[in-house]
């Protein structure tokens, strides 16, 4: 599946959660972040599968998310050093959009990147004792040394997926988010499940792959 019609099914979650919860503009733009990273997330591992499928249009959005993701970090760690200001939603966006532009990226610097930052993030997860966090940061710090279609296409990356949304939702005090995250996340596994390739859903513990091969 195309990692451009992931991203798609993952904003139009965001956007349907969005319609569903007492709307707020900031709680909107928190809950396609959630969805549209949740949903691209499951393909962090392994090499990039999505650069060699993407369009022109898809570079450009790729792109833009990448810069306007890394724009945004460097604003907000001057504000927090410089300013002692820090807003988590602001970061959790930038982070997501940074996060996004690097997922559709290839090679062994990309893989690298993802996982500096994976380890930053669980270091200060560790340091404010939030669990949700250490498991977020491991698991983008993990996943690109993963095969393709491995453990974070399996019911078990899903759980933990869900978990971390938990943790969120309980951080950012914003109703839905780890429903959100779960269905964007699991949105993918089920994309991927209607390929010929399918998903090993129970991997490593079965390792046949499930598929229903219609897209």
């Amino acid at each position: 599946m195309k990692g451009s019609t992931h991203l798609a099914i993952g904003v139009a979650i965001g956007a349907a959660a969005a319609a569903h919860y007492p709307f707020t503009l900031e709680h909107a733009a928190i809950y396609v972040a959630v969805s549209a990273l949740s949903a691209l997330s499951p393909d962090l591992d392994g090499p990039s599968m999505l650069s060699a499928k993407i369009g022109q249009f898809s570079k450009w959005l790729r792109e833009m998310l990448y810069w306007s993701g890394l724009l945004l970090i460097v604003i907000l760690a001057w504000l927090y050093f410089a300013k002692h200001f820090f807003v988590m939603e602001y970061s959790l966006a930038a982070l997501s959009l940074f996060l996004l532009g690097l997922i559709i990226k290839d090679g062994l610097f990309r893989n690298i990147f993802v996982c500096a930052i994976g380890v930053a993030l669980a270091y200060v997860g560790l340091s404010r004792q939030m669990p949700w966090l250490i498991g977020f940061g491991l698991f983008v710090a993990v996943a690109p040394w993963l095969k393709h279609r491995g453990l974070t296409h399996t019911v078990w990356a899903l759980a933990l997926w869900a978990y971390i949304g938990s943790g969120l939702e309980e951080q950012l005090r914003v109703e839905g988010i780890m429903l959100v995250a779960t269905a964007g996340y699991l949105s993918h596994l089920v994309a991927d499940t209607l390929t010929p390739s399918g998903v090993k859903w129970l991997y490593p513990i079965l390792k046949k792959s499930f598929k229903l091969p219609i897209a």
